[in-house]
């Protein structure tokens, strides 16, 4: 049975995954009552993902000085504030502005969540519980965004917003009465945090991140057109062709935070490989809905699958520092679904027909595998160097 305070960690995760995702199915409901365009509404979406971007090593920074209990609890109800913002805004630029301060608490809460929910358990289950948190971002696009989409569609885009920002009241009474506070503060110093993101394989897991969900995000962004134009697939399809891409990311996510405990970077290597093999497969799978149905739902499954490994990677690599380096490789998941997004879309204007962002998406795991390989000849190099140090060192004592 996890310990409780993962729950509350979950829960706050599926508040800020349903806000993140929930844009796609409140998007008419705004375009409506503010006479937008549909492009000009999208905005909603772009502020958000920079924002987390942006603000993810800012509040991160901020909270080094912060205990952490403390510091998600603060997070919590500035997510709140955004969200409420974003439900009451008299006019589509507060809408706006809510999107942002909602935002930049979701780099920061994955990131220091992430860690804390590691040091919840033994050390053989630290990726587990990094996944068992993430299972509320991935359970928010099976039942949040569907949800919220429905109760916008019959009731209003703000009331969706409205009960997020209950969830995160839920969240924050989950943060103060089940998260353990910690022995001390997480850190009297920037200095350490910001010079494990100068470490080689903090950096290198990060490439992995951006190259491995920007794969993912190439093809899912334009599954719409992919699956309707190509496969035969009728718009009203679309909803549960979405909820299968969901319950890939919660089959994923379970499966890589359980298999990374055992073998991390073999199971970030199946997991690319696959997922790479995956998005090659759907460019000639998009033309059958069968195959279509089955590629979205293998490439969340194979996509999040990623995550807990990496997130854990770049957290032992960061070791004594983690929680910038943690926050910041949040808001890379973000720029590789924003590099994902653009390419996607340049392959579509280019004239390359709607399934290039399959084969185009299938390129940035191989990018990300070799960056995996080379991450693990640097752990090798590292180990072969310190070795005969140690066999000295240990001579000397005889």
């Amino acid at each position: 049975m996890p310990p409780l305070a993962l729950w509350a960690l979950a829960i706050g995760a599926f508040a800020i995954g349903t806000t993140e995702f929930v844009v796609a199915g409140v998007l008419p409901g705004v375009v409506d009552e503010f006479g937008v365009t549909v492009s000009t509404a999208g905005y909603i979406a772009t502020v958000y993902a920079i924002g987390v971007f942006v603000g993810a090593p800012l509040t991160a920074a901020i909270g080094t000085r912060v205990e952490r209990k403390r510091m998600l609890a603060t997070l919590m109800g500035l997510f709140i504030v955004g969200n409420l913002l974003t439900a009451f805004a008299p006019g589509f630029g507060t809408v706006l502005a809510g999107r942002v301060v909602a935002s930049l608490t979701h780099g920061a809460f994955f990131g220091i969540g992430a860690v804390v929910a590691a040091d919840l358990v033994a050390p053989t289950k630290r990726a587990s519980a990094i996944a068992f948190m993430f299972s509320g971002l991935t359970l928010a696009n099976v039942v949040g965004v569907p949800a919220g989409t429905v109760l916008s569609q019959h009731t209003s885009w703000r009331v969706t917003f409205g009960i997020i920002a209950v969830l995160g009241v839920i969240g924050l009474i989950g943060v103060l009465a089940l998260v353990p506070r910690a022995a001390k503060p997480q850190g009297a110093r920037l200095g350490p945090e910001i010079a494990a993101l100068r470490n080689p394989q903090v950096l290198l897991a990060m490439g992995m991140t951006v190259l491995g969900f920007g794969g993912v995000f190439v093809s899912i962004t334009y599954v719409a057109p992919m699956a309707m134009e190509v496969a035969g697939y009728s718009e009203s399809a679309m909803t549960w062709l979405l909820v299968l891409f969901g319950l890939g990311l919660v089959a994923g996510n379970a499966l890589g935070g359980r298999f990374a405990d055992k073998a991390l970077m073999p199971m970030l290597f199946v997991a690319l490989v696959a997922l790479s093999l995956t998005l090659f497969a759907f460019t000639w799978g998009a033309h059958s809905k069968l195959a279509t149905a089955v590629c979205i739902f293998l490439v969340g499954g194979f996509g999040f699958a990623t995550v807990p490994p990496l997130q854990k990677r770049v957290m032992d690599k960061a070791a004594g520092a983690p929680n910038l380096a943690s926050a910041v490789n949040i808001g890379f998941f973000n720029l590789g679904n924003a590099l994902g997004a653009w390419l996607g879309g340049l392959a579509i204007a280019l004239g390359l027909g709607f399934t290039a962002p399959n084969w185009v998406g299938a390129a940035l795991p191989v990018g990300a595998i070799g960056l995996a390989l080379l991450s693990v000849a640097v752990d090798r190099r590292a180990s072969r160097s310190t070795a005969p140090a140690s066999v000295e060192h240990a001579a000397g004592k005889a």
